[in-house]
């Protein structure tokens, strides 16, 4: 379940996810097919459609028969243009309500890939958190590098045909437990700028959510909860800056904690720290 004006990309079916994977190299469409009916009876507002390496064929079939079972737009998510134009084009909008589908994602080395709408009308997700230098493709380190991507991928969108609110921004959100470079302050430093700049007001957010958590336990030692609370904290302190989209689970509960709640003050104390000490009080937050 989602939050009161966030709206969730269901993101089981993805080549990185091992029980899809299996599905997928087992050539079991019913079973990817049945994953895409559960997210849709369980709440998702997108259906995110990612097969990995495969051929361009494979993409095009997944996308048809996904659509013969729910009326929900995809998600169609791949850096490859080859993959992304048969997804595109095997697309029927008139199965989701005439609602366009998502591209996921245009990075800044990868503006070639808006020469797709002519293929399908798409809102673009585009990834902030590279940029290009000296004709190659870099992590942003900082905010103020993630607000310039934001704003060349924004002005390439624009020079494209697209509005404003058509573009979803996607800034990167690296694992909380091995942030040793300060991804969340860069994360959480970009999404103030963009929040305070009138020309993204129109413009989406996005993250995905469960790269939040992953490789850290579900649970406590005293079998509480982790991930959930730590994914809430983050929705609590970005929603307020303007993040509205998430790539995430159906099966997670979401929701806004008040500032009290041991998971903010873990958050607000890693924003303040930094490095491996922020490590550390994440580890603290588990025990």
């Amino acid at each position: 379940m989602a939050i009161a004006g966030l709206t969730l990309i269901g993101e089981t079916i993805n080549d990185s996810v091992p029980s899809t994977r299996k599905l997928f190299e087992a050539g079991d469409l019913a079973g990817i097919v049945e994953l895409a009916r559960f997210q849709d009876e369980k709440g998702a507002a997108y259906i995110d459609v990612n097969v990995g390496a495969r051929p361009p064929e494979f993409m095009a079939d997944v996308v048809r028969r996904i659509q013969e079972v729910t009326a929900k737009p995809l998600s169609i998510d791949t850096p490859d243009p080859a993959i992304a134009k048969a997804g595109l084009a095997a697309y029927d909008p008139a199965r989701a309500g005439g609602r366009k589908p998502l591209l996921n994602s245009i990075s800044p080395l990868r503006v070639g890939m808006f020469d797709l709408l002519s293929v399908q009308p798409f809102r673009p997700i585009l990834l902030i958190s590279e940029r290009v230098e000296d004709g190659r493709s870099r992590p942003c380190q900082t905010a103020e590098q993630t607000y310039q991507a934001a704003t060349f991928l924004l002005a390439e969108a624009q020079r494209a045909g697209l509005e404003p609110d058509d573009c979803i921004l996607d800034p990167g959100i690296a694992p909380i437990g091995s942030d040793t470079e300060g991804n969340l302050k860069r994360l959480i430093g970009a999404m103030e700028m963009l929040h305070n700049d009138p020309k993204f007001a129109r413009v989406h957010r996005s993250v995905g959510l469960s790269n939040f958590t992953v490789q850290l336990p579900s649970k406590r030692a005293d079998g509480s909860p982790v991930k959930g609370p730590l994914e809430n904290a983050f929705l609590t302190k970005a929603m307020p800056l303007g993040l509205d989209m998430i790539i995430g689970s159906v099966k997670r509960v979401y929701e806004t904690l008040p500032p009290e709640h041991p998971a903010m003050q873990c958050l607000e104390d890693c924003l303040r720290l930094g490095g491996f000490e922020a490590i550390l009080r994440v580890r603290e937050f588990y025990r």
